[in-house]
Parts: C-alpha cells; sequence; structure tokens
C-alpha cells in the first residue's frame, strides 16, 4: 500500500529541501511512498537535466542490442561520413561511443561554450568541430553539451529522431507518456524552460535533434519506473526492453573523476556494503538504484544552484524508513 512520507519528513522536505516537486519510494517494485510538494502532482512532468544523459545511455544501449551500432568501440565519425575534420585534427577520428559515454572524449574547450553551440543552427555539428584536440588522454572530462553527439548516432543509427526512437522503444513500453519537441529560440526562453514551475516537452536543436546532456522532462513516476527497469536487469512485464548485459556494463566503473566513479553516463556508488548506481541531474534530480537492497528512490526537484546533496538525503533519511 503506497503512503505519503511520514509528517516530520514532509516538514524537513518543505523546509531544508525546498525545491522537492516529487518523491517515489519503491521497494522490490512496490511502491511503498510518494509524495509531491509545491504544488506539483503525479501527473507533472519536470525538467530532469543531466538525467536526460542516463536516458540517453539507454537508447544507445537499445540501438546495440538492435544491432544499429556495432558497439560501444565503434567510432563517433562512422556516423558522420560526411564531417570534414580540420587540418591537422588526428584525434577525433579515434573517438568511439565508449568515449563519449564514459566522459572520457577529449575537447577543444576548457569551459563548456554553451552561448556558441546553442546559438549556432546545428548544434550537433557544432560540438564535433569541438571534439578532438591534442591527445585522447582518457582522463574524465564532464560534459553536457558534448553529448549531443550521441542524439546525432541514435538518428542515423535507427533513421528515427531520437524522441520517436525512445517512445517506441523505451517510452511506451514502460507506459511513458512520451514529451513532445520544443524548441528554444532565445536565452529568455531558455531561462524560462529551466526556471519556470511547469514546464514539458524535449528540447530540440534547430535542426530537430533532441538534446542529449539536458532538455528532458518527465515525471517523478516515470523516473522511478527507468530505475525499476534497471533494477529488473532490463525486463519490464516479462518483456526484456534492454539487454542484461547492457545494463551490468553501464552501472560498471568505466571512469573516475577524482573519488567520484561513473559507468556509461550514470554514477556508480558501490559504498555501504550495496552496489548503487544513480542518474544525477541539476538542482536535485535524481534516480537513485540499490540492487543489493532492491530499492529504487525518484526525486524531481525545480531547478536550483548548488542544489543539498540528494544522495546524502536519500541514506539518511529514505533509505531508514524503508528498512524500518
Amino acid at each position: 500500500m503506497t503512503k505519503t512520507l511520514p509528517n516530520d519528513l514532509i516538514s524537513l522536505v518543505e523546509n531544508e529541501y525546498h525545491n522537492i516537486a516529487g518523491i517515489v519510494v519503491q521497494d522490490d517494485k512496490e511502491t511503498i511512498y510518494e509524495s509531491y510538494f509545491q504544488g506539483y502532482d503525479v501527473k507533472d512532468k519536470i525538467h530532469i537535466a543531466s538525467v536526460t544523459k542516463s536516458i540517453i545511455s539507454i537508447l544507445i544501449g537499445i540501438a546495440i542490442d538492435k544491432g544499429l551500432i556495432l558497439g560501444v568501440e565503434q567510432f563517433v565519425l562512422d556516423f558522420y561520413p560526411d564531417y570534414k575534420t580540420k587540418r591537422g585534427e588526428k584525434t577525433i577520428q579515434k573517438i568511439t561511443i565508449w568515449h563519449l559515454l564514459t566522459m572520457t572524449a577529449p575537447y577543444k574547450y576548457k569551459y563548456e561554450p554553451y552561448t556558441k553551440v546553442y546559438s549556432s543552427d546545428n548544434w550537433t555539428k557544432s560540438v564535433l568541430d569541438l571534439l578532438g584536440g591534442k591527445t585522447l588522454s582518457g582522463d574524465f572530462k564532464y560534459t553536457t553539451i558534448g553529448l549531443q553527439v550521441l542524439s546525432g548516432v541514435i538518428e542515423k543509427a535507427s533513421g528515427k529522431t531520437v524522441i520517436d526512437f525512445a517512445t517506441e522503444y523505451l517510452f511506451e513500453p514502460l507506459d511513458i507518456n512520451p514529451p513532445k519537441n520544443i524548441k528554444i529560440d532565445s536565452r529568455d526562453e531558455h531561462t524560462s524552460f529551466l526556471k519556470d514551475k511547469f514546464v514539458s516537452g524535449w528540447v530540440i536543436d534547430p535542426k530537430g535533434t533532441n538534446t542529449a546532456g539536458w532538455g528532458l522532462t518527465l515525471t517523478t513516476k516515470d523516473l522511478a519506473k527507468v530505475g525499476q527497469l534497471y533494477l529488473n536487469k532490463g525486463k519490464w512485464d516479462n518483456i526484456q526492453i534492454i539487454s542484461q548485459e547492457w545494463i551490468e556494463k553501464s552501472t560498471m566503473v568505466h571512469s573516475k573523476w577524482g573519488d567520484l566513479t561513473y559507468g556509461y553516463l550514470w554514477w556508480i556508488m558501490n559504498d555501504l556494503d550495496s552496489n548503487c548506481f544513480a542518474a544525477i541531474g541539476d538542482g536535485g534530480n535524481i534516480i537513485y538504484v540499490d540492487s543489493t537492497r532492491k530499492i529504487v528512490v525518484s526525486i524531481t526537484s525545480r531547478f536550483l544552484p548548488r542544489a543539498k546533496d540528494r544522495i546524502e538525503f536519500i541514506r539518511k533519511h529514505i533509505i531508514p524508513l524503508i528498512e524500518k
């Protein structure tokens, strides 16, 4: 039986985590707690920020399962045969899908040039121009704009738009109401998408390609379904949506950023005697999966710079509820 969170925890959220919109807690497939805040309800979508990256990882895995992509070691430029590399460029040719999924691809910038890319008429082409550089060092370099290349890979491999591919092979099988495309034409519209209370859609660039690093809106329950899919090793209603092999590989440690570890666009936290991984987005959006305890926690949040740590919140306040 689904219950709202205890009153003391509701008060804590409202006072100390005031940008949280919704929380869903599942214990071995059963939703046991579900609460909403700030006027949001079960049907409201919210911008999930970088959790979008983990959705793209799933779509890449499905494309590989279907043989549309040969594997993570396939070169990125295989999908862009008409792209002309700059004179003297010798690194971009070696970059694979694996490098993008693990955040180890090199780029020709120190700080992400958001304005340059998002003011262009072709975001994927703009990112390709920034991909590469002096060496393929394998160093971790977190990026949002750089992943736009993966949206192009999905489109070129499948012959479908990203949103159509996602709808057919992920959203509809999970009974997720697919978002509609939304175009952002100005800085003000971009700010509104990030900060307005109610937004819906999946952002596209001027060529109609969906964003890969941000820009997707889903409900709190939608995120819980994605987490449950991974907990189920890719199965949903006894149908294999994505291979168990991909689930296992994408939630293994492939790269490191200081003390933090990373899989295929999923953060890995194999500590506390549990196998945990998470999709984490700016402002406090998260899909948290503890495959040892068989727990899924999804939290959606309104945009807030430097939001309080959701991993700490889940482990300190949510997990103890389940273990009582």
